[in-house]
């Protein structure tokens, strides 16, 4: 897959087939998208062409508003599209100027001039150009103008699965991780760098990784104790993750911890992905340490049942 910032590098390609949008999450919302933009090329003999949008249009117009958090890092959602076989990634940078371009325009300069466009398929809600003003029945009472092709993904093929990147970001923020996966098509995952604590898991059995989530955009699911798997260089362990202040040992701000079972090693400075598989219960309060040993002993065999 190319990848371009901006439209000024991309050189139009033959028959090609467009999407465009957020694509939060790449969710199984936006993978019947992606699959079908893949089966009409091959039937073209074309190249699919996704356009996206970063930073997200919610974080530029309604900075004030909006606390949104994202389901991906760009880093993430460019992997993702990748394993969808997207041969073209398009980032546009959002702006309050770009904002403002109308929908015909944008239709104009990008679908028609700058990609050169065969095909154009969307998904039934999708809207497009200042104040969303663009639309399917736009597109499809002005594409005999337009010269390419247009398909719509139908409302049921999309509502009978019944996703949104924002059904998602609530079942997360609930501790609902099922649904989260469910509505993904694999598990919910976050990325970060291991980072030196505290070590007091360590003194008490059960060593940690604190873990750095470099982008603060990026959607922390909520406090608890989690039954998850870590990936590390190519491997792959079972573990379980701590996300909160850490009452029990007067913690002052959120950290996010995770212990892998039958690890042995210096994790500090790596990069580590975490996959998250169940929420096992709430954070909270331990009269002591040794009260707080039991417990993780608890969790620890319930998360490896889990796993």
């Amino acid at each position: 897959m190319k990848i371009y910032e901006g439209l000024a590098g991309f050189t139009p390609v033959r028959n090609a087939v467009v999407t465009s949008g957020t694509f939060d999450g790449v969710h199984l919302g936006h993978q019947k998208i992606l699959i079908r933009i893949r089966e009409i090329a091959r039937t073209l003999q074309g190249e699919t062409v996704l356009i996206t949008f970063w930073p997200h249009p919610r974080l530029v117009l309604y900075p004030d508003e909006h606390n949104l958090r994202l389901l991906s890092t760009f880093e993430e959602k460019t992997k993702l599209l990748r394993q969808f076989g997207i041969d073209h990634l398009i980032t546009i940078p959002f702006t309050q100027e770009f904002s403002q371009m109308s929908s015909e325009e944008f239709i104009k300069k990008v679908i028609i001039e700058s990609i050169e466009t065969k095909k154009l398929v969307i998904g039934y809600d999708h809207r497009f150009g200042k104040n969303r003003e663009g639309s399917f029945e736009y597109l499809k009472v002005n594409s005999s103008s337009f010269g390419f092709e247009l398909e719509e993904i139908p409302r049921q093929d999309v509502e009978e699965i019944g996703v949104s990147s924002t059904k998602i970001r609530k079942a997360l923020e609930l501790g609902d991780v099922t649904t989260a996966t469910n509505c993904l098509g694999r598990p919910y995952e976050l990325n970060g760098i291991v980072i030196k604590g505290q070590q007091i898991g360590r003194s008490i059995g059960f060593p940690t990784a604190n873990i750095h989530i470099p982008n603060d955009y990026k959607l922390i699911p909520k406090d608890g104790v989690y039954a998850v798997e870590a990936a590390v260089d190519g491997s792959y362990y079972k573990a379980m993750l701590n996300i909160g202040n850490r009452p029990t040992v007067d913690g002052t701000k959120k950290t996010v911890e995770a212990n892998l079972f039958d690890f042995q090693g210096d994790l500090y400075d790596r990069q580590i992905t975490i996959y998250f598989r169940e929420f096992l219960r709430e954070e909270q309060k331990f009269e002591n340490l040794e009260a707080l040993k039991n417990q993780l002993v608890l969790d620890q065999k319930l998360a490896r049942s889990i796993l």
